[in-house]
């Protein structure tokens, strides 16, 4: 359910490796209960604003406010006690570590493991469950991005970020992880998405930015940007 207080706030965002300006003055805002995706080809910064959201990357210039809190020099991991979580690009799961152990490391800011979130997460993704017991280096690309996703909600944030949870997977499995993440959201996690797969994003998201060489060019909610004819072209393949 959309609540229409504001939980994330970017204003006028700047970063810059060394020289070279990587994001160049972006504003955005995600409220309460949304679904925000975040489109751009390669290279557009898409990676890079959300590594400073969580504190992975600092800001040049700029602010963020999350939860009412400016945490635009706040350290990643107490980013993440305030409610955030971040589910790379990559997906970083501990190889030697069971599927449970790995998302039990999700849960490392809260006093005592919740049952219950684990539970929850093997109902939203059953192969997880199926596969507790097991290393997650022996897991398929699939449920590794799974475990991932499920490792970030173990913590209960208030905002879930995501940053191409799709990338490289099978048809069947983005079905399956773009399910999970549309039950997340429905359960009142805030979710801020990067995805290559425009059509997919736009299909479960409220709201998009596109990002283009470090600046927001076109924002909107889903549908519009959908029907507009501009991200047809660039990101959705021409319309027949």
């Amino acid at each position: 359910m959309v609540n229409h207080e504001i939980l994330l706030d970017i204003r006028d965002l700047e970063v810059s490796y060394g020289a070279i300006a990587a994001i160049k003055g972006i504003s955005l805002t995600v409220r309460r209960g949304e679904v925000v995706t975040i489109l751009g080809a390669n290279g557009a910064g898409k990676t890079t604003t959300l590594q400073t959201i969580s504190g992975l990357l600092k800001a040049k210039s700029g602010n963020i406010i999350f939860d009412k809190n400016d945490i635009t020099k706040t350290e990643a991991h107490d980013i993440v006690s305030l409610g955030m979580s971040h589910s790379p690009e990559g997906r970083r799961v501990f190889g030697t570590l069971t599927v449970e152990e790995n998302l039990m490391m999700g849960a490392y800011t809260l006093k005592d493991h919740d049952k219950e979130t684990l539970e929850w997460i093997y109902d939203i993704l059953p192969r997880l469950k199926e596969r507790r017991k097991q290393l997650a280096g022996t897991l398929s690309g699939g449920e590794q991005q799974m475990l991932a996703i499920g490792r970030a909600i173990m913590s209960k944030p208030k905002l879930l970020i995501l940053d191409e949870p799709s990338l490289g997977l099978a048809p069947i499995l983005i079905k399956a992880i773009f399910k999970a993440v549309k039950e997340i959201a429905q359960s009142g996690v805030t979710v801020l998405l990067v995805e290559q797969n425009a059509k997919a994003a736009l299909k479960l998201a409220d709201r998009a930015y596109v990002l283009e060489v470090g600046k927001i060019t076109h924002e909107g909610t889903a549908e519009e940007l959908l029907n507009s004819k501009t991200i047809q072209e660039a990101y959705l393949g021409k319309k027949h």
